[in-house]
Formats: C-alpha cells, structure tokens, sequence
C-alpha cells in the first residue's frame, strides 16, 4: 500500500511540477504540499485524473503555527472510493494573504471553509458566503489561534433590566483563585463520611465497636 502511494505521489508531482512542492507519506497516509495559488488546479486535477479520481473533499481545516512564517496550514483531506486511499493536500498563509476558494471544485467546501474564517481568521478570495458559521456575528477575533486567551475578550449573559442579551467586557475577580476543595461546591470532599474513625487507634475503635455491642 506504501509502495502504491509513495508510486501516486512521484505521478501527481511529475503531472504538476510547478504547482507540488513536495510530496511524502506520514502514517501511512499521501502529503502533498503546494503552493498556495495552484490550490484550485491541484484538487481539479486530482478530482478529475483518471488515475486518481478523488471524488470527495472530506474535510478542510487550519492549523496555526504562531511562531512560523507564515503561520497557518490550511488541510484539505481528500477521498478516492474508487481506488480506496486518501491524500493529504496543505498549502501555507498568513493573516493578511487570502486563499482561493475550492467551492467551484467541491460544493462541500463552502461550511468547511467558513468554519476556518471563523476558528482561524483565515481568508478565502472568492467565497460565495464567507460569513461566521460557529460563533455570534458580533464576535471579536478567532477562538482556535493559539495566541487567543482562554476567557476570551467578551462575556454575555441576559439582563433582567433591559430583558436582552448583552455583552460585556470578561472580568476576573482574580488572576489565581484558591479552590476550597472541602466544599461540595468546590471539588471533592478530602474527607468522606466515616473518614474520621481512621484518626482513632485501634483500641479506641475496638473500644467503640464493644462499647454498641
């Protein structure tokens, strides 16, 4: 199957010299990196090649490397049921380089590429519909950057006053919080019903269980 693959990808290479970077298996599976411009001629001719017929895009996603340059991977994982394997195609971006849209290639891309504008910030040229899919429209940045903080910029909940939702800035009462982990409401009891016999002596325990009896 290696053989098989390692044999599809020099082919796909030596067919788009220009647009295939390079080419390696990584668990068992085809990568091909390309260049960012010959997205769309890359997945048409893998689509369309007799001899690789990957008919469904089953997913596209980001990847954010923020201490590279440029710092996104974008992944498009590709499926071939008639020769039963997969491929792996990544192209790489930055914030402000968009990407050409795949939706005239595969339909399927439209919710996969909106979902990688929304999660990553990553631009796609020419998207039918580029709008957030995931988080509110009026939401500030991009959640799965590596660089977004964890509480996030906003927090919303409902005012009883103004009987609406509203968004405020997110507030910390503090930046460390001491948990009381004997609370119920705080986390797991140390001490559990019928912990404390375990304090007393054996002859203290001996001389309770006598004393019922």
């Amino acid at each position: 199957m290696d053989l098989a693959l390692k044999d599809l990808g020099e082919y796909i290479s030596g067919q788009l010299p220009k647009d295939v970077v390079s080419s390696d298996l990584q668990l068992g599976e085809l990568c091909l990196n390309v260049r960012t411009e010959s997205i769309v001629r890359v997945l048409t001719f893998l689509r369309d090649d007799v001899n690789c017929r990957f008919k469904q895009l089953v997913d596209v996603c980001g990847v954010d490397y923020p201490e590279r340059d440029p710092r996104f991977d974008v992944v498009y994982n590709l499926l071939s049921l008639v020769n039963n394997s997969r491929v792996r195609i990544k192209i790489q971006t930055d914030e402000d380089t968009p990407v050409p849209t795949v939706t005239g290639v595969f339909s399927s891309a439209n919710w996969w590429e909106r979902e990688a504008w929304d999660m990553f910030g990553i631009y796609f040229s020419d998207h039918p519909d580029l709008r957030r899919i995931l988080t509110d429209y009026g939401f500030e940045g991009h959640p799965l950057r590596k660089d977004f903080p964890l509480t996030g910029y906003k927090e919303i909940r409902y005012d009883d006053e103004l009987k609406r939702v509203v968004y405020e800035p997110v507030k910390l009462t503090q930046d460390f919080r001491s948990f009381d982990f004997l609370s119920p409401w705080e986390g797991v009891q140390t001490l559990l019903p019928g912990d404390e016999k375990a304090e007393l002596g054996d002859d203290e325990n001996a001389a309770k269980k006598g004393g019922g009896a």
